[in-house]
């Protein structure tokens, strides 16, 4: 089974470039969890503008539109395996 641990981060400043909105939250992300995370989800619209792969390969990490994550808003972190045993 699959499990993860995920942060949620909110950045609506229109200056500031999606890829560097992203390497915040992954620097914050290895600041409070201790390890890099895997993957960041986006909104849809926020990543129509940019060059979603450029943007991946920049932060070292999966980057995916999602039409769930708000504008302003990433959805990071990374999966987990579970075992299926309650801890």
């Amino acid at each position: 089974m699959m499990s993860g641990i995920g942060m949620l981060w909110f950045d609506r400043d229109p200056k500031t470039t999606l890829a560097v909105k992203i390497e915040r939250a992954v620097q914050h992300f290895k600041h409070k969890y201790g390890r890099v995370p895997e993957f960041c989800m986006v909104n849809q619209e926020d990543a129509k503008t940019v060059n979603m792969d450029e943007v991946a390969k920049a932060c070292k990490l999966i980057v995916k539109p999602q039409r769930y994550v708000l504008p302003g808003h990433l959805w990071i972190g990374y999966e987990t395996l579970s075992t299926g045993k309650a801890e």
